[in-house]
């Protein structure tokens, strides 16, 4: 992101979105243009390098593609699907390239603000559950949770890839 644009939630964008779900428009907003600026200048090499046994930024990208679908899935109301099961147990393999890697992140983001944009007449109290032992939580509370676990799985791509760039300039 350019230091001459102001962060997503800083831009005056969504006003038409209640507060909640302008928030979580805004986290997802901002993750897809932090992981571009940091991670897009990996090679595919350092994408799912694992400095110091870090988690690679290519993990955290899918993770957090998988873990969108997965809670807004419990946002919706719904139980996980097989296919979704299968995701989160392959997140941790290698194997696409750089560029599947970001068109697959990208697509996450976008499906991801659809989804979310679908809450825009919800009641943020409505009552959800969330994973096997089906734990009570809020539509608020899953919505809430997407923004601030997308950020934290940014930030820890972040730090994977300024440890790999100040390798890099040691080397």
């Amino acid at each position: 992101m350019p230091a001459s644009q102001p962060e997503p939630w800083l831009r005056n964008s969504h006003t038409e979105l209640p507060v909640v779900v302008r928030a979580v428009t805004h986290a997802l907003e901002h993750a897809k243009e932090d992981i571009d600026h940091w991670c897009g200048q990996l090679s595919q090499e350092q994408l799912e390098a694992q400095p110091h046994n870090l988690p690679s930024a290519a993990f955290q990208m899918r993770h957090i593609a998988g873990s969108l679908d997965r809670l807004l899935a419990y946002a919706e109301g719904n139980v996980l699907s097989t296919e979704q099961l299968k995701h989160l147990k392959a997140e941790a393999d290698p194997g696409r390239s750089k560029e599947a890697s970001f068109i697959a992140f990208h697509e996450a983001i976008a499906h991801s603000l659809a989804r979310v944009a679908n809450f825009i007449h919800s009641n943020p109290e409505e009552k959800r559950t969330v994973g096997r032992a089906q734990l009570p939580v809020t539509l608020g509370d899953l919505l809430v949770h997407i923004a601030e676990h997308t950020q934290r799985h940014v930030g820890q791509a972040i730090t994977t890839t300024k440890v790999l760039l100040h390798s890099a300039q040691t080397d």
